[in-house]
């Protein structure tokens, strides 16, 4: 019993719901769905600003939807004391220029559940990643735009799979931010949990998303990212595996940097937080390269 409520705590989504809207900040914006590869389908919300450059944000897993994180409706154990409304950064992005695509990963928010019902921590969630930028470079206003990826956690996990099969390529992506990337085997290293259980847990999650979740890493994936990336990283976070993000930003082989945050405490939401009410590093690097 304590094993499948562990491997909930880890791989079940679809606990977030959406609980802001970009009308409460006078955004305008549309309503929008597009499919996977294999068939799931995704909705969002189509920010609207200017029409040559637009950002595709994908959220962090589990306790996210495209709109952030709500401590309501998590029980005793919360990952932080308020809203982390996505939509406070995505506001200062539209009035620097740029049009953003919020959408909800596979078996979070309103989007369709993935296929084994459960979240995969980024390889099955690349698909979606592809979709969202597949769907705004075929958007007829914004066949030409320059797009840059805003890929917090679990996204930047997924934005990296998604490069490391090459399905990111062939479109016009200028640069990325990678909030907080984390690997599986990282997060359940620092868990905690005694080393038996451990080994229960990751059983029950592979059995549940239908492969090795140990054996699954996005380190081969990270030399193949095509585009300048800024890594930002809460230095203490308590989940921080520094030699890993150290890793990553040592395998880029692209125009990269590396932003430790400072000062912010050590809950790892502290560092999704500080995005929300620090946008401007993120701004400065997409100005820097979609001009």
């Amino acid at each position: 019993m304590i094993t499948k409520f562990l491997s909930n705590m880890i791989v079940k989504g679809g606990i977030a719901p959406l609980f802001d809207n970009p009308a409460n900040y006078e955004l305008e914006y549309e309503d929008v769905e597009f499919k996977t590869k294999d068939g799931i389908n995704l909705k969002g919300w189509l920010i609207k600003g200017g029409k040559d450059k637009i950002i595709v944000q994908s959220h962090f897993g589990v306790q996210s939807s495209r709109s952030g994180y709500t401590p309501k409706g998590k029980g005793m154990v919360k990952m932080w004391k308020e809203d982390i409304s996505f939509l406070k950064h995505v506001k200062y992005l539209v009035a620097k220029g740029y049009s953003v695509l919020m959408y909800d990963f596979r078996s979070h928010g309103e989007s369709d559940a993935n296929k084994s019902g459960w979240c995969s921590w980024g390889p099955d969630e690349s698909q979606d990643v592809v979709a969202a930028v597949n769907f705004v470079a075929n958007h007829p206003d914004y066949k030409t735009a320059q797009i840059g990826l805003l890929s917090i956690c679990m996204g930047a996990a997924a934005s990296t799979y998604a490069f490391g099969k090459n399905e990111l390529q062939q479109y016009n992506l200028k640069a990325m931010v990678a909030i907080q990337p984390m690997r599986y085997s990282d997060f359940m290293k620092s868990f905690g949990l005694p080393s038996f259980l451990n080994n229960w847990v990751n059983k029950e999650n592979s059995k549940r998303v239908g492969f090795d979740m140990t054996a699954k890493s996005f380190k081969s994936d990270v030399p193949k990212i095509s585009v300048p990336t800024l890594i930002m990283q809460n230095v203490k976070d308590e989940f921080l595996a520094k030699d890993s993000i150290d890793e990553f930003y040592h395998d880029l082989n692209v125009e990269k940097e590396m932003f430790w945050i400072t000062n912010i405490g050590t809950k790892r939401a502290a560092g999704y937080d500080y995005l929300t009410k620090n946008p401007e590093k993120v701004g400065a690097w997409f100005d820097k390269y979609m001009d």
